[in-house]
C-alpha cells in the first residue's frame, strides 16, 4: 500500500475529530447518566428493557445516551465513504489493481470541505439533542448532515464509475 499522502491526511482529520466526539459523548452520557440512576432510584436488572429504564429517567438524561447510540449509526457510513475515498485516491497501489485509471482523481480540498461540514453538522446534531431537543431543528440538521454525506458517497462513486 502506497503511504498516506497530505490530502489523504486532511481527509482522515474530520474523521479523527467525529471519533473523539464520540468519546466526548460517551463521557457526557455516564457523568449524567449514573449519577441519575442513583438519584431517581431506577432499578437495575438484566431482565429489564431499555424502555424499563427510560421511564425512570427523565427526558434530558436519556437524551444523551440517544445521541451517543446515533453516533453509531449513520456515521458509520461516514467512516466508509472517507476510507473509499482515501482508497481509490491512491495512485498505484490497490487502485490499479482493481483497473481503476490512475488519473480517477485524489482527494480535493472539496472531499476535506464537506467531510468537515459533515463533522460540524454532527457536532451540532448532537449540542441539539443533549441540551434542548426540539425534534424539527435537530431534524433540519439531521437531513442537511445526510445531504452532505450523499455529496461525498457520489464523490466516491464516481471514482470507480
Amino acid at each position: 500500500m502506497a503511504a498516506i499522502n497530505d490530502q489523504q491526511k486532511a481527509l482522515f482529520a474530520p474523521t479523527i475529530a467525529l471519533l473523539c466526539w464520540t468519546f466526548v459523548m460517551e463521557a457526557w452520557m455516564y457523568a449524567t447518566r449514573i449519577p441519575a440512576f442513583s438519584k431517581y432510584n431506577v432499578k437495575l436488572s438484566g431482565q429489564a428493557l431499555k424502555a424499563d429504564w427510560d421511564r425512570q429517567l427523565p427526558a434530558s438524561v436519556r437524551w444523551k445516551a440517544d445521541n451517543y447510540n446515533h453516533l453509531h449509526e449513520q456515521p458509520t457510513l461516514f467512516y466508509v465513504v472517507i476510507f473509499l475515498l482515501a482508497f481509490l485516491s491512491q495512485s498505484g497501489g490497490a487502485t490499479s489493481k482493481l483497473g481503476l485509471s490512475d488519473g480517477a482523481g485524489g482527494v480535493t480540498s472539496l472531499d476535506v470541505g464537506l467531510a468537515w461540514l459533515y463533522v460540524g453538522l454532527r457536532f451540532t446534531h448532537s449540542l441539539i439533542q443533549a441540551l434542548a431537543n426540539p425534534i424539527l431543528v435537530r431534524f433540519s440538521v439531521f437531513v442537511s448532515s445526510s445531504f452532505v454525506l450523499l455529496g461525498l458517497t457520489l464523490r466516491a462513486a464516481a471514482l470507480v464509475f
